[in-house]
């Protein structure tokens, strides 16, 4: 009966599942390194089949074990980084968070409660620390600072400022009714971030964004709006 290893010696089948881990380990990309590793386990199974008389069972045993854990982890990456992992309800609007991961979209939207406020609402103090984060989905958010009165457009953050720095508000906030919103409770988004620095990370990523946009579309605040150009960039985002 045929069989591979008539033809092909042991010691290549080990050298080549030996190649294949070291080009793994210098590769960065994450599916392509797993994918590798899935590789050379595949040629370790295969070598411990046959370089010996009897397959070295508990070697081939403990092989096909770190290959699916391998697989596992490989599908997470397949799935974190797939459309498919954003939840339907909250599709609408993953084009606002854009270079957000859906896998990081979804951990982060699943612990926010999405509504539509029923009157008009203060979210933020000045001088006062939040226990909730915003983002505007859709509605001016009316900002007192100093005395002075501006509006920001919306798709923005409110009270990120705080949350990143754990201070107080810099600012007070207002929402008129009929906004709609996405809140999150500041010490469950905490607790979550001390836990899963993935976590952390894309919150950061998402408020460190947020701030580059706020700067870019700031206005003298005694003109009491927004500019045109702001507007319609985030309109063309949405």
């Amino acid at each position: 009966m045929f069989m591979v290893s008539d033809y092909v010696a042991p010691e290549a089948v080990i050298l080549s599942a030996g190649a294949v881990f070291t080009i793994g380990y210098l590769i960065t990309n994450q599916i392509v390194l797993r994918l590798m590793i899935l590789l050379g386990t595949c040629l370790y199974t295969y070598y411990y089949f046959t370089a010996a008389d009897t397959p070295l069972w508990e070697a081939i045993y403990t092989s096909m074990v770190m290959g699916t854990a391998n697989l596992i982890g490989l599908g997470s990456l397949f799935w974190h980084r797939s459309n498919l992992a954003v939840p339907a309800s909250h599709r609408d609007i993953y084009p606002l968070f854009e270079g957000l991961p859906p896998g990081d979209f979804r951990d982060l939207v699943k612990r926010a409660r999405r509504h539509v406020l029923d009157e008009r609402k203060q979210v933020t103090t000045e001088g006062v620390q939040p226990d909730k984060l915003y983002y505007v989905i859709s509605g001016p958010i009316h900002i007192t600072k100093r005395g002075e009165r501006f509006t920001m457009p919306p798709n923005l953050f409110v009270g990120e400022v705080a949350y990143a720095t754990h201070q107080t508000s810099a600012a007070t906030t207002r929402l008129d009714a009929g906004s709609e919103v996405l809140e999150w409770d500041v010490a469950e988004l905490r607790k979550r971030a001390q836990k899963n620095s993935r976590f952390a990370l894309a919150i950061e990523a998402m408020i460190t964004k947020d701030l580059a946009l706020k700067v870019a579309f700031a206005v003298a605040p005694h003109s009491g709006d927004w500019n045109e150009d702001a507007a319609n960039a985030r309109s063309a985002r949405a």
